[in-house]
Parts: C-alpha cells; structure tokens; sequence
C-alpha cells in the first residue's frame, strides 16, 4: 500500500519536534513521501541530524526526479510507479529495508575499513533476524559436490596478475573457498610492487551470480560469522589495490558481484551485463562491501535504489550512473 505523502512544510514542522521520531519512525519499518516543492535540498542543521538515525524510508517528491534533496533516500517522480515499487519492497522486508537505508545515510563520514566493520555488524543483525530466517526456511541449502580445482584462477603476465573467478557451474557464485582464495591472490598483489595491474574476471557465462546461497546462514551464529567477514575480507583486499584493478563485467554482475567490482579503479562492462543488488528481499543488506564501495561511485541515493529496486539494471544505465566506466563488445 502506497502511503498518504506528507507536504515539505510538514514534514519540515514534524522533524523540528521532540517528538519527531515516534510521529515519522516506526520498529517495523516506514515509507515517508514527502513533496519536495518549497523545500531547500539541505534543511536546518538539528534537522539533518534527527535525520540520521530515522528509521524510515524518506522519498522526495520530485518533477522532474533530478534533483538529490540531502534530506531524503530515494528520489520518485510523484505520479511514476516508482514510490508503488519502493512501498512494497519495504513492506516485504521493513527491517532490512530500514537498517539499509539508515546504514547509508550514516555513512558518508566513515573511512572504507569503518564503513567495512558497520556493514558487517547490521548484515549479522539481520541474519539473526526473522526476515532472514523467513527466507532460509523457505529455501533449504542443498549439498553440493566437492569442486575439484581451485575456485579462484591466478595467471602472472609480466607485470599484470590475472585473477579469474571459476566456478562457472554455479555462474562464479561467492562461497567461502572463493572467498578465501580470492584474498590470498589480491594479497600477493598487494604485497608485490611489481605488479602495476590487476585484471579481475569472471569465468562462464557471468562474472559473479553474488553470494552462495547454499551457504548463506551456514556459520553456527551470526556474531561468529561476523568476525570471519573482518578476518577474511575481499572488499578490503580489493580496496587496498583498488588504484591498480581494472574488473571485467559480463552477464550477471549481482550481489557481492558488484559490490567488489565496485572497489575497482575501472570497471568495464560487456552490453550483456546486468547488475543487481537483492539482499534486501532476502531480509538482509550488502554484506561484500556494497555499502561502501557503491556510494562512493552513484552516491547513497542510486545505491539505495538499486537496493530496493525489482529488477537489474542494464550495462548502459551502469554506465550513466558511473557504476561501469565503459561498456565495450
């Protein structure tokens, strides 16, 4: 159901009261439309800091939808399908929904290693969660073969280290031997001065399908498997030869797919490519990196966008938001 929208002078009245966040929050998460006509894109400054930590999804009113208020999340034109759209996802999962857009909005302060550690906390939050739980009981993880070679394929060419993604059965699916082997070989980047480039690729017909499934939930709790997320990180060994990696899209570019890419000084795009980010429907938000790696490129409102989107975007809208910087055949 699509909320009543609140008028800018309104809201801007409300959010200057004490009671602010009990007449525009709510624990089970929250849709504000708000008319951004009359309003300034950046409002008192006790307002903006109530703002932080409201838990709802604030959506400016906008025509034409350009305009980026700092004051809201989302930005919908007012009679398009997108506010319809962005209504029932947050309602599908309000939880993960609002610790997203809240986690996003408190970010832009934080240094990458931070914004890391504060991912991980709300994604172990919300794996301990019953919306998470809701969608691992509907969909039991299945056993899968032992993989006889190695999940991530290493190749030396000079000065440049080929790091492939192969576990193409499964369209490079990220499990924890990936993982881990992934790592280890942006590590031998890092500690190399002689490697001045990195080529990450993706083997099969996808780059990256996003996090194993199979495996997501597998760790005996979440607060365990939030400090293996610290201990073994991609993102953070990506972002630390991030000046130096140029990551190669194809076909589905989805999840932590996109979420390491994303870290990436360059991203090139084959016009196949589709990107998409559906944890939030899963009862969860970015756990690779996303949250940290996307604004920096497309900025809070294009993450939180894709985030709560109902489809992937193609290579050419990548393109135009600054996700990928150059499609090529």
């Amino acid at each position: 159901m699509v909320p009543t929208p609140l008028a800018g002078e309104e809201f801007a009245e409300v959010l200057g009261t004490d009671d602010a966040f009990e007449r525009l929050g709510g624990t089970g998460g929250r849709v504000l439309l708000v008319g951004a006509d009359g309003l300034p894109d950046r409002l008192d400054r006790a307002s903006m800091e109530r703002l932080v930590t409201l838990p709802a999804v604030v959506v400016a009113l906008c025509d034409p939808p350009s305009r980026q208020p700092d004051w809201a999340d989302l930005v919908c034109a007012p009679d398009g399908p997108g506010t319809a759209s962005v209504a029932a996802v947050v309602g599908g999962n309000p939880l993960a929904a609002t610790v997203l857009t809240v986690l996003l909005r408190s970010g832009g302060s934080r240094s990458v290693q931070e914004g890391l550690v504060a991912e991980s906390t709300a994604y172990g939050l919300l794996q301990g969660g019953p919306e998470f739980t809701r969608w691992r009981t509907g969909r039991p993880s299945r056993r899968r073969p032992v993989p006889a070679g190695p999940a991530v394929r290493i190749e030396r060419h000079l000065d440049q280290l080929e790091v492939t993604l192969d576990r193409p059965e499964v369209r490079n699916a990220l499990d924890s031997a990936m993982r881990d082997e992934l790592v280890a070989a942006l590590t031998v980047a890092s500690l190399d001065p002689t490697v001045t480039a990195v080529h990450l690729r993706g083997a099969g017909p996808s780059f990256c399908s996003g996090g194993d499934l199979d495996e997501f939930g597998s760790r005996s709790d979440p607060a365990t498997a939030h400090l293996i997320r610290l201990l073994a990180s991609p993102a953070r060994a990506l972002a630390g030869v991030a000046g130096r990696t140029t990551a190669h899209l194809h076909g589905d570019a989805v999840g932590s797919g996109i979420e390491l890419a994303a870290f990436a000084h360059r991203v090139v795009a084959e016009p196949t490519t589709r990107i998409s980010l559906p944890e939030v429907r899963l009862g969860l938000i970015p756990g690779a990196g996303g949250t940290v790696s996307l604004p920096r490129r497309i900025g809070r409102h294009r993450t939180l966008e894709l985030a709560l989107s109902t489809g992937p975007i193609d290579a050419a809208t990548a393109l135009a938001w600054g996700l990928v910087d150059e499609v090529c055949a």
